[in-house]
């Protein structure tokens, strides 16, 4: 008893011990190429693409299965109406074109002929039972097989295409869902200070009014202003909980998910054209359109082949035959060429070639379209992020005003010189511009993560966070300007 009680507590210290460290690897945070490699595992609709992709490679592979041979086991039971028999009349009227024969066996055995008629052979009997191996080997076929074979690996294509456009979907998707954490950490952590930076002037403006220095109701207003502050602090802090859940939920993770990275902007880009050309060259939905066309040539191939004639090759072996005279006369096997030439054709071949040709247009049109397409896509992403970046550039000297601004306000307020009014709106003012700025930051890496996932160059994001101008920190968000 005590020994099964010592191994549940070794097991129970075990589950415990893997538990903590599963938790642990959990909860440290991760960088945006770590949420990327976890996304990839945990998705389900990229796994989901994965096993489609899967399949059609099986599908591929049952293809090449069509150039050989197919080979079957059969077995028949037939029933007749009654069992087949000849006499030897029948038998003698069968050999009444031969009267040499006959004269000259009736000269040899007098009345054998005559007595032929009294004699009754069963052929078979009604209960015919018969097993044998049967082969087929098409040998031309007009290209047809050959034409399944394409459009069979023109699906799998079509289907590696539609699981490399998932992933980039799911990349771009992560990266809304991951730097937007970040932001709302950086609105937060603005609230914040303005909420502190608002008790600090709500607790100066009751020495004050202590004093008689100022009136009530400029009391009140920093009151107010410091009220409605812890508003916005609650509202942000809800929205970044809310981000947490989000991102927590994409990656598939049971506890919150904790973002090691931090909202940045790159003073160089690669060119524009560097971008277009790598999109053009890589982008998974034109080589979707080029599956595409080659299912439709294919498709042409195919039509194609019913005018030409099939010729195959067939076999057959008796494995069981009932004992009966019919049997014994059949040969065991048998092997043979065969011709199948179509004449009259009911399923519109023609028709169908036509409809495989406009088909292979409709494609062509659609992915130079698609280039045009991707071509501004490209173009309209890459300003978008250079305008990011302006932005975040042309705020800074706003900060510093507003910075400037606040601190005079302050000193101005403390003199006497200025209303509770003007603090607060300098305070806001301030929190507004580094708002604005942490937005604009977080496009420019929404527009950059687009870049990349068009370009099909996600595993090059590390290389724009080591090259990076970083946010300001959360302790010179908090500085009092003052």
């Amino acid at each position: 008893m005590k020994t099964i009680r010592s191994n549940i507590a070794k097991r129970i210290a075990v589950l415990f011990i893997a538990s903590s460290s599963t938790f642990s690897v959990f909860s440290a945070p991760i960088s945006f190429d770590e949420a990327w490699e976890l996304l990839q595992e945990n998705n389900n609709s990229l796994a989901a693409q994965q096993a489609n992709l899967e399949r059609y490679q099986h599908l591929q592979s049952a293809s090449s299965s069509l150039n050989l041979p197919s080979v079957s086991l059969g077995a028949n039971y037939t029933r007749l109406d009654t069992d087949v028999t000849v006499s030897g009349k029948q038998l003698s009227e069968s050999l009444s074109n031969v009267p040499v024969g006959l004269s000259a066996i009736e000269s040899i055995v007098p009345g054998l002929v005559s007595s032929l008629g009294d004699i009754t052979s069963t052929i078979t009997e009604r209960d015919i039972f018969s097993s044998s191996i049967r082969a087929i080997w098409p040998i031309f076929t007009g290209g047809r097989i050959s034409a399944a074979q394409t459009a069979a690996e023109g699906k799998t294509e079509e289907a590696k295409s539609q699981f490399a456009m998932e992933r980039q979907a799911r990349y771009e998707d992560l990266s809304k869902y991951y730097f937007s954490v970040l932001l709302a950490k950086d609105v937060l952590a603005t609230r914040q200070a303005v909420e502190a930076g608002l008790v600090q002037h709500r607790d100066f403006s009751l020495k004050l009014e202590q004093q008689g220095q100022i009136a009530k109701v400029e009391r009140l207003q920093a009151e107010a202003s410091l009220d409605k502050a812890k508003v916005e602090t609650n509202k942000a802090r809800k929205n970044l909980n809310i981000a947490q859940l989000a991102l927590s939920q994409i990656l598939g993770q049971p506890s919150t998910v904790e973002p090691s990275d931090s909202l940045f902007v790159n003073s160089n880009l690669p060119m524009m054209d560097v971008f277009i050309n790598q999109t053009l060259s890589t982008y998974p939905g034109l080589d979707l359109l080029d599956a595409k066309e080659k299912q439709a040539s294919s498709l042409i191939k195919a039509e194609k082949g019913k005018y030409y004639p099939e010729v195959y090759l067939y076999g057959d072996y008796s494995l069981h035959e009932d004992d009966s005279l019919a049997s014994q006369m059949k040969p065991d096997w048998l092997v043979g060429i065969g011709v199948n030439i179509p004449l009259v054709d009911t399923s519109g071949r023609s028709e169908k070639v036509s409809a495989a040709h406009s088909a292979v247009t409709q494609v062509k049109y659609l992915k130079a379209q698609a280039k045009q397409d991707l071509t501004v896509l490209v173009q309209k992403t890459y300003l978008e992020a250079q305008q990011s970046v302006e932005e975040v550039m042309g705020l800074d000297s706003s900060i510093s005003l507003a910075k400037e601004n606040l601190s005079l306000r302050k000193k101005a307020f403390n003199q006497g010189l200025s209303n509770s009014l003007e603090v607060v709106d300098a305070e806001l003012y301030l929190a507004s511009i580094k708002t604005q700025q942490s937005v604009a930051r977080f496009q420019y890496l929404i527009s950059l993560n687009k870049l990349l996932a068009l370009s099909s160059e996600m595993d090059t994001f590390s290389s724009y966070t080591n090259n990076s101008i970083t946010a300001l920190s959360s302790t010179e968000q908090q500085k009092d300007p003052s």
